[in-house]
This record gives structure tokens, sequence and C-alpha cells, in this order.
């Protein structure tokens, strides 16, 4: 890496911002990042010799650092096949040099071997403002720019997510020789994607690089063009260690005291909505009304202030207007209280920069952890705890939810009351001026209240922090994400192609995917994957069976599983004439098994149990429509006692169904949710969605 170092160290002293070609490719050799044959020529006759060493067709490039795209001005000549082209060729480069930049300093003519045939990909790395470095990998040339098919990962990355970006673009087909095209090396493309990841992990001052094309054929890949872009050394971001952060969260979450500064006995008061669903809520530890001109609140002393309470105060949760914020947090932070829950609005959201930044200073020198500014509050259940101005929520159960957003707070809330979903915790997080989704998640990866996260945001303070905090609950439980703001506002401005194709959701995207996250399409697919996820068991391999009452749902399914990543298993013969030794004659075997509409609840009984028992089989897919023959509660009943049945004899497999019929059908969707089969009424994508996200998650877990 010295050869790097140098180059480095040299151009960033001259101030430059991009390196020359022959630098690049000087850090590519050191690298090992294949790149043609050729070298800098200074007058016409050194141009002609290198040529003719390197061998005709070659290519002739300016090499100026005032001269970035070398196209526009007319500094590339490709092609030229014998002494006289490259002779003419030097005198035009400079001749179109001169006229494009008179002041431009020309340090000679790059020699380069021509080089073609294969596929043309691009390689190359940016700075994300979000997730610091980035690799991405897409298809090259001229497409690269119409189809914008391109991925990304972080960096540095390893050999295996550097294979899975070739299976991740679109034409992941063509690079593995389509219609008898011959296929690229995809050893020879990982490895320069890993070693591009390497070069800019381990040198951070460079900015971009792009390598296009790169030209991969079967015996391997070679960057036929280099471009770095430099700068100065982007600033760490602090990281609080992850034993911190725990105790931290776990005194927040698990308070034995409260503070509640701007309690008010007046009802239809923020103040006062905080107080009355701490005590009606169960809260089991101390509450301390704060309140300057009251000497008691709900029955409950009032202080003054936070120093006047003559105890230990864990959390204090703020119900005050903004300007009366910082003085109140002095004393929390003088006080010891661990946690600042920050439910004023008024601060960044309204352009008050300089007030949240001043709280944020505040508390961070006092050690105190705050959530917020500009939030409902927060719950968690295990505890009674209700430290918002919302209703309590008093469904108990295994699923975490937070949100930047008020509003979508709420249609959190009104969902979880509304299906009965029990949660552990709904959290608001708003302005995010302290506590984030990293901090949230390294407590509920060891909460053993929490078995799945969901989490709603709209953007990522620190995003290697979030990925590094979501690989680790991942592996034990799921975490669902809906990003907003899928839509890119446009690609950043950027010296290359690769910085140009760097939207902002694509980045998000891709990289939330590497983290193990399954990402949510809207707010209500959010919500069911956090509600069905934990009542379904993990699969234990890929292979989905449909079992459907009628032939038209069948074909819906069965789409909805290819849309949702699902493998639709092959029946072997045995099996085959096993389930038809319970269907009617003319129904149909294979998958989907149809045992047509007017079957009575045995023949639904019989086929359920045998693809629940047969090992082969991993996951079912049940399509029911309402007849009098089986009506819906008999169905539903009857599929609820089948499943746990042979859940009892160990034969547990994730089961979904869709029901299609009259009003009854929903009566009977809700008692199979109640009995852990998520069953939903009118629709063939929602169920088999739901199971495709249970997969995508054991996957990213490793458990399939």
């Amino acid at each position: 890496m010295s050869t790097t170092r140098e180059i480095l160290d040299k151009a960033l002293a001259e101030g430059r911002t991009a390196l020359t070609a022959p630098e690049g490719r000087r850090i590519c050799q050191e690298y090992g990042i294949a790149t043609p044959g050729e070298g800098l020529a200074t007058s016409a006759d050194e141009a002609v010799r290198l040529a003719e060493e390197l061998g005709f067709p070659v290519v002739m490039k300016i090499v100026s650092p005032d001269i970035l795209h070398k196209t526009d001005a007319g500094g590339v000549l490709v092609g030229l096949k014998n002494a006289e082209e490259v002779a003419s060729g030097y005198e035009r480069i400079l001749a179109n040099a001169s006229a494009y930049n008179p002041q431009a300093t020309v340090d000679g003519i790059q020699i380069q071997q021509l080089v073609s045939g294969g596929h043309e990909v691009i390689i190359g790395a940016v700075t994300d403002p979000t997730f610091g470095k980035v690799v991405a990998f897409g298809l090259g040339g001229v497409l690269v720019e119409v189809l914008k098919d391109v991925t990304f990962r972080l960096a540095p990355l390893s050999g295996d997510d550097a294979l899975g970006m070739l299976d991740d673009i679109r034409a992941a087909e063509v690079l593995r020789g389509a219609r008898g095209a011959r296929p690229a090396s995809r050893q020879a493309l990982a490895t320069m994607i890993e070693r591009v990841g390497a070069l800019v992990g381990d040198f951070p001052e460079i900015t971009e690089v792009d390598l296009n094309p790169v030209f991969a054929g079967p015996d391997g890949a070679i960057a036929a063009d280099v471009r770095l872009l430099i700068g100065e050394l982007p600033q760490e971001k602090a990281r609080i260690p992850r034993e911190k952060i725990l105790e931290q969260m776990t005194r927040i979450f698990k308070p034995r005291s409260v503070a509640v500064i701007g309690a008010s006995a007046e009802q239809g008061k923020i103040g006062n909505s905080v107080m009355r669903n701490l005590i009606n809520g169960g809260y089991r530890g101390q509450i301390f009304p704060i309140n300057p001109k009251a000497t008691d609140i709900m029955g409950l002393p009032a202080y003054k202030s936070v120093a006047d309470v003559p105890f230990d105060v864990d959390v204090a949760v703020f119900a005050i207007p903004a300007a009366f914020v910082p003085p109140a947090l002095e004393q929390a932070g003088e006080k010891g209280v661990a946690g600042a829950i920050m439910i004023p609005s008024g601060f960044a959201e309204t352009g008050n920069v300089e007030g949240q930044a001043e709280i944020v200073e505040i508390a961070a020198r006092h050690g105190v952890r705050m959530l917020g500014p500009n939030i409902y509050g927060y719950y968690y259940t295990p505890e009674n705890l209700c430290a918002t101005f919302c209703t309590p929520y008093d469904v108990k159960g295994s699923v975490a939810l937070t949100s930047q957003s008020g509003g979508i707070g709420m249609a959190i809330l009104g969902f979880s009351r509304t299906t009965k979903m029990g949660v552990s915790a709904i959290v608001g997080v708003g302005n995010k001026a302290d506590v984030d989704e990293d901090d949230l998640l390294t407590f509920f990866e060891q909460d053993d209240n929490t078995r799945a996260v969901a989490m709603h945001l709209e953007d990522l303070k620190d995003g290697r922090g979030f990925v590094e905090a979501a690989r680790r609950v991942v592996r034990h439980k799921p975490v669902i994400v809906l990003k907003a703001g899928r839509t890119a506002m446009g690609a950043r401005a950027a010296g290359s192609h690769t910085g140009a194709l760097a939207g902002d959701d694509k980045v998000y995207d891709d990289i939330l995917r590497q983290a193990g996250v399954v990402r949510a399409p809207g707010l209500n697919d959010m919500l069911e994957y956090a509600r069905s996820l934990p009542l379904m068991p993990t699969p234990q391999g890929e292979n989905v069976v449909i079992i459907t009452g009628a032939g038209g749902s069948g074909v819906l399914l069965s789409d909805a599983c290819v849309d949702a990543g699902l493998t639709l298993m092959d029946i072997p013969d045995d099996l085959d004439q096993a389930f038809r030794a319970h269907i009617p004659p003319f129904g149909a075997a294979g998958n989907p098994i149809d045992i047509t509409g007017g079957e009575p609840p045995s023949t639904y009984e019989n086929t359920v149990r045998l693809g629940l028992a047969d090992p082969r089989i991993h996951a079912l897919v049940l399509g029911y429509w309402h007849t009098i023959v089986t009506p819906p509660m008999v169905f539903a009943e009857l599929i609820a006692k089948v499943v746990q049945e042979e859940r009892d004899k160990g034969n547990v497999k994730p089961v979904v169904a869709s029901l299609a019929g009259d009003t009854e059908v929903e009566e009977a969707c809700d008692y199979l949710f109640d009995h852990g089969v998520v069953a939903y009424p009118y629709t063939t994508e929602k169920p088999v969605a739901v199971l495709g996200a249970k997969y995508r998650w054991a996957r990213a877990a490793g458990l399939l």
C-alpha cells in the first residue's frame, strides 16, 4: 500500500481532486486490479514506439490533472491501427486539449492496449452521506446510463457479498452467457469488486472509483479505464460502546422512577395526559410531577423542579414548550437523569436548528440520552410504562415498533389495537437528535420480551451503525423496515458514472438487504409483517406447496409466490400419488394441488395433514373459497386443529391462507390468526407476501 499512499499524498499536497490515469493504473497494480498494458508518451515519436511495443490497435488518452472529462476535451482516440495514425493522433489530442483548456497542465499522452470482447461492466465506489464507502457493480457502456442496472454494497465487502452482486442486477443472466454467449468469469469479477472495496476501505480519502468499462470474459476481467477522485479524510463518527448503550437504554425502558416536567392537573394538557397514562397504565415505579405552580397533581406530591425531587430519577418526560427545555434539561442532567423523553416540537423540524443543537450539547455534556424531540413518547408494555400522551396500550406481546413520524406512530397504534397485535414497545424517535434506531436495536436485541422489530424511518443518522446493529439482531429476530422516500430525488452531482448512478433509494435498498433487513413496500405491509412473522415458524427449506379449493385462486397464488421469491416445489411421483388418493378424479395434483370447491372438510383435512407431515414440504399456502359443503368457520376450526395436532407431533411449518367468500370469511381469518395461522380475506397476494418476508429473514439469518 506504500505506492498508493505516496500517490495520494502527492496529489492532495498539490490540491488536486482527481488522479491521472497513470496514477490510477499504478494503484490498481498494487491492489491486483487488472488493467491493459500502457505507457506515457511525451512526444509523438515516443507514442509510436510505445504503440509498437504494446501492439496495434491502441487507445490514446490525454493525461492532465486539469482535464477530468477527457472525452469532452477531445482527449481520447480509440482504435489507432498504425504508426502514422498514432503520430498524427498525438498532435491532434494536444491541439484539442489546448483549445479545451489553454491553461491545462499536460503530463503527456497515455498509450494503451485496446481491449474489447466479453461483457462490458462497471465496477466502482462512491462515498454515500449515510453509509460512507459503497461499492457499485452493473452493466457498463451505454447500458449503464440507459438501464441504470446497478447494485451496491458497503465497503469493504466479503467475497460472498461480491459474488452476490453479480446475481443482484436485472441482467445477471447476460453475464452467465445467455443465448449461447460466452459467460463472464464470476470469480474474476468478484475479486475485482472485492479489491475495489478494500481500496476505498484502506484509503477513505478516495471519494470515488470508476472502472468503466471493465471487459469480462471466461478467462478474466480487465479495467479498460480507471478514474479516481480524492478529497479530505471524512470525519469519523463517534460511537458509544454497545455495553454503554445497553446500560443507558435499560434505564430508559426499565426505569425505577419517572419525572413529568410540565405535569398538569388540567385535562387537555399534554402534561396531564402523560400523568394519567403513567398512573392508569399501571406503571409500578415512582412518578414525580414537576410543576412550579402546584403542590400536588393527581394525588402525588408536585415539585417545583426536578432538582427538588428527593429521590433518584431515571427518566424525565418533557411536556413543556421548546423555549423552556434547555434550563430544565440542565437540571435533569445535574440530577443524573438517564433518559430525557422530548415530546415538545419547535426544534429542527421547524427550522430551529440552533435550539436543537443546544439541547443536544446539554444532554451530551451530562450523559443524558435523549429521545426525540417532537415525539408522542414511548411505551414499554412489560413495565406497564406509558410515557406518552396517547391512550395506554394494553395488549402485551412480542413486537417492538418505532416510527420517525408522529402520524405514522398513531397509525401503528390504531392497527395494533384493531388487530389485537401484542406489542412489547411502541417508540417515537422524531427528530432523532440523539437516540436513534441503532440504540433501540441494541436494546431490543437482548430484550426477551421482543421477538421482532419493525421500524418506520425517513433517514438514518449513521447508516453503518444501523447496519452493524441490524446484522446482529437479524441472526435471532426479524428486523422490518419501512423506508420513506423510495422515489429518488435525483442522483447526486458526481464526477463519474458510478457517482451519478448512486440514487438515494437504490443504495438504501441494496444495503438494507445486505444487512438482512426485511424491507416493507408500504405502511400496511410493515404492520402485517410485524403482526405475522412472530406467529410463523421458521421454514426448514425452500419447498412451498399450494393446496386450493379453486383453480383460479391457485393460479393467482402461484403468481404471488413467484413475486415473493418463493420456490414452488416440484412434487415427486410418490407424493403426487399420495395427494391424488385424497382428491376427486376431476381435481388436479401437481402444484398447486386443486381439490376443487365442492369437497367436504375431510378433503381439506387429509391434504393439509399430508402436506404438514411430509418432510420434503417446507411451507403450505392454502386457498379457500366459500361453499355450503365447507363453510368458512368450519374450514377455520378444522385447519387450526390440524395445524396444532401436527405441530404437537413435531411437524412445525409455516401455513398461510387466502380466504375468498362472503363476509363470514373475515371472522374465519380472525380465528385462524388467533390460532397461529396467518390468514387474509379477499386477497391472494397478502398471505404470500407475508410468507415471502419470513423466508427473506430466514435466508438472511442463515436458517435455511
